[in-house]
């Protein structure tokens, strides 16, 4: 029987190098990096332009001629795309990428190859390069002894990612498009088993509304959260965010229409909810006008006192809002309203209008 010559033990890395993962999410795009840590080792000084040629070189390896630095140690390091992103403002699709770096002087080539299996860039082929962009590096007082990367300066659709080694700091810029992601997640989920519910397309239709964005489709939502075959129903909820994209496409009077027929199934909170959403759209009167027919239907209850007052604020009557508002003060169901009921009573025993 033959040995089997290939057959190795698992061993530390080669050099002490550690392999290293990371991973964030920027918007609703996963990034993912995988890369190899070297480390300073006592060659402060000796590392840029030395350990790491500047430009592109002759390895002395492989097929490259023209190599650049393969951003860490060992295997390619490796950044993996869950979406289609901008970095530095350029396009790049979903998708995993070896990365490599040119290194400059002042500036350095970042390039994103569609060739993420090789080992290190020996064998680095520009025609495979999908994206290149070109950054300025950074200098650190604190130096890094093992190479790592970042997720620094983060939003709710960017963020800089830098490798960071030494005293130099190599940063770029990416961006989602979070609603466009958005819109694409709710229309794959809308053809699974969440969209064997009526709540799945309310959701999907209030997110248009609330983002102002993709509007038709949004209304295409609301109708089959009313009235998809099998799962449709009219309440509060699906008829009001029906009416509130109505309303921003510019056709109020089908909206109108809607919310007299939503407000007799809404709940005392769905009402008090419309009339505050009234109120942030300065419709004092219609609000008003909510909260005193959900008092009249939910009489003397904590919600229906509160929503009392503001109405009676907004028409300048704060003697009678002052009664309302006393009448919720022991009714408050924990110490936040408590509070913001105090804040109310003292407002209008001042004679200012609490909304």
């Amino acid at each position: 029987m033959q040995p089997f010559a290939k057959a190795q033990l698992s061993t530390t890395p080669n050099g002490g190098n550690k392999k290293a993962t990371v991973e964030e999410r920027i918007g609703l795009t996963d990034v993912t990096i995988h890369y190899d840590r070297p480390g300073v080792k006592g060659r402060e000084g000796k590392i840029w332009g030395t350990l790491v040629p500047y430009g592109f070189t002759d390895l002395g390896f492989g097929t490259s001629k023209a190599a650049p630095w393969r951003a860490g140690a060992n295997e390619n390091t490796t950044i993996e795309f869950s979406t289609d992103v901008k970095v530095e403002g350029k396009n790049l699709a979903a998708g995993k990428y070896g990365f490599f770096i040119a290194v400059g002087k002042e500036e350095s080539i970042l390039i994103f190859s569609k060739n993420s299996t090789s080992w290190g860039s020996f064998f680095y082929d520009d025609k495979e390069d999908e994206l290149r962009v070109t950054v300025k590096q950074k200098t650190s007082d604190q130096p890094v002894e093992w190479l790592r990367f970042e997720f620094m300066n983060q939003t709710t659709n960017s963020a800089t990612i830098a490798l960071v080694w030494e005293k130099w700091i190599f940063p770029f810029t990416v961006e989602t498009d979070v609603n466009k992601n958005q819109l694409t997640i709710f229309r794959n989920e809308l053809k699974s088993d969440k969209g064997f519910d009526w709540k799945p397309w309310a959701q999907a239709a209030e997110w248009c509304a609330d983002n102002n964005t993709n509007l038709e489709e949004g209304l295409q939502w609301a109708d089959y959260a009313i009235s998809g075959q099998y799962i449709g129903e009219k309440n509060f909820r699906t008829l009001s965010v029906k009416a509130k994209l109505l309303n921003m496409a510019g056709k109020a009077t089908e909206a109108d229409a809607l919310m007299k027929e939503a407000i007799p199934l809404g709940t005392m909170l769905d009402l008090h909810g419309y009339a505050r959403q009234l109120q942030s759209a300065k419709k004092m009167t219609e609000a008003a006008a909510i909260f005193k027919a959900n008092y009249k239907k939910y009489p003397n209850q904590f919600t229906t006192n509160m929503g009392m007052a503001r109405a009676l604020s907004s028409e300048g009557n704060f003697k009678e809002a002052l009664k309302y508002a006393n009448a919720a003060l022991p009714q408050a169901p924990d110490p936040g309203n408590k509070s913001n009921t105090e804040s109310i009573i003292t407002k209008l025993k001042a004679g200012k209008d609490v909304n």
